[in-house]
């Protein structure tokens, strides 16, 4: 059952970059600038958030079985994301994204929940395990664009077929474990005493650290590298090669090992502990990569890979960290209040990149990235100092 639910989530997640591995032809077919190519991912993130504010307040969860919610959020993101095809120009394309957004929280969340109804022991490395398989997903896109070829067309179905047969997967093959969860739905009235709880505060704090680096990065690795390649200082958007592809998808998809070894690690060491290794060294990358633009792909690689594969190792941890930072009650409301919050923190550090690399190049675009993993290792430590009392 985790091999299907992994292989589900790495067809279905394919719909979250899709918009940002065409946006080189977009900018160049629309005369977008940074700005408006960043859109292409930030409604993306939007759609997410509503989505899964949403799915919360209706308590999606435990009104409809987790494998009717997940087929029919993958099937109707696959129609929304079909429409990015057919877009003429910027407004039809976000709302596209938007939408394709917005049925993906039907698709990642609930592949969790539905993981963890079939491990009780070993719970950190099955759900980093479905995590890595989502991150693969999401890089899909680039890997399909380092075809020769590749038009926006070619590369929008691609990811639309591939979770229609996701969702397929899903419904003819998926069934719940032994270990049901009680329902827990939002309810504004739990939100202050959520807020109130030091542990959740603490706990959320890491989560935003983790969060102000990892989808600005995943956004703009590609487009680092290919103007680290033409040697393109204040490009945003420049020509993709097929090397920067390739490259790029790797830097994504390694991520996938990564959230792998963290749960493994997480389980053996401590949750806690997991993240804060991962996020001193994803902070360190973070720190340098900026100092080997314009060099060797010898070089700039192997860093860009280091940052790829510890940025998203600690990432399945932060929901654990928070569910076991409330009372079982108010767990709902916890987890919708984080994700909201570190999603829409994205959309601000997605938009802060293209303005540093116009200003400043791409030397020191990623840079500022690197408070985020120091706050969070902050705020982590805090935790692990409230738990000790």
């Amino acid at each position: 059952m985790l091999v299907l639910l992994s292989f589900a989530e790495l067809l279905g997640m394919s719909l979250w970059f899709a918009g940002s591995a065409v946006a080189p032809q977009l900018q160049r077919a629309w005369q977008l600038d940074g700005a408006e190519v960043a859109w292409l991912t930030i409604a993306v993130q939007l759609g997410f958030v509503a989505g899964t504010a949403l799915s919360a307040v209706l308590n999606l969860a435990d009104v409809i079985p987790a494998r009717t919610l997940f087929t029919v959020a993958a099937l109707s993101g696959a129609v929304c994301n079909a429409g990015l095809a057919f877009s003429g120009g910027l407004a039809p394309a976000l709302l596209s994204r938007f939408l394709a957004g917005a049925c993906l929280a039907g698709v990642y969340p609930p592949a969790m929940k539905m993981t963890s109804t079939w491990f009780r022991q070993r719970r950190g490395l099955a759900v980093g395990t479905i995590v890595g398989a989502l991150t693969i997903g999401k890089a899909g896109p680039y890997l399909i664009g380092a075809i020769p070829g590749a038009t926006v067309t070619a590369l929008v179905a691609l990811s639309s077929a591939s979770t229609v047969a996701a969702a397929l997967l899903i419904w003819f093959f998926y069934a719940d474990g032994p270990y049901t969860f009680p329902s827990r739905p939002f309810t504004w009235t739990l939100v202050r005493s959520v807020v109130r709880e030091t542990r959740w505060r603490r706990a959320t704090g890491g989560y935003l650290g983790h969060m102000t680096e990892l989808y600005a990065y995943w956004t703009w690795i590609p487009a680092f590298v290919a103007a680290s390649i033409a040697q393109s200082v204040h490009a945003v958007a420049p020509a993709a090669t097929r090397s920067s592809a390739i490259i790029g998808f790797a830097i994504i998809a390694v991520g996938g090992v990564g959230c792998v070894w963290g749960g493994a690690v997480a389980d053996r060491i401590g949750r806690e502990r997991l993240v804060i290794i991962a996020m001193a060294v994803s902070g360190a990358a973070c720190a340098l990569i900026g100092l080997l633009f314009g060099h060797s792909l010898w070089l700039l690689t192997p860093i860009a890979l280091v940052w790829g594969f510890f940025i998203i190792a600690d990432s399945a941890q932060f929901s654990v960290l928070v569910t076991e930072s409330v009372p079982a009650h108010a767990v709902g409301t916890a987890l919708t209040l984080q994700v909201s919050l570190g999603f829409l923190l994205t959309t601000l550090t997605i938009q802060v990149v293209p303005w540093i690399v116009r200003r400043a190049g791409w030397s020191w675009a990623f840079a500022f990235l690197a408070l985020g993993p120091a706050l969070g290792i902050w705020s982590i430590r805090r935790l692990l100092r409230v738990e000790s009392v």
